[in-house]
């Protein structure tokens, strides 16, 4: 099992406040996973508008909940994330 974060812009935060903003969020989740923090992969959707909406992927629900409670663009008021149960199934 893995869990999914789905964040998504809060309505009306300005796109030029989230590019801001991107810099601390960048060098916060490098150091999640720099420090162990069980973040498998993350990145923004292409459509509508890449700085919308993103997801990131998590070997735990623990390392998920930490994640969203400390990402810059959580704590500074920009997005939302909201924890989801994913049984992928892997092709390898």
């Amino acid at each position: 099992m893995e869990f999914v974060v789905m964040y998504r812009l809060r309505e009306g935060v300005d796109r030029s406040r989230a590019l801001e903003v991107f810099p601390r969020h960048k060098a916060f989740y490098e150091a999640f996973r720099a420090d162990g923090g069980g973040l498998v992969a993350l990145g923004a959707f292409g459509t509508p508008d890449p700085a919308a909406s993103s997801m990131g992927i998590f070997t735990s629900r623990e390392d998920a909940e930490r994640f969203i409670a400390a990402d810059p663009f959580v704590t500074e008021g920009l997005a939302e994330g909201r924890i989801l149960e994913w049984n992928a199934v892997r092709f390898e």
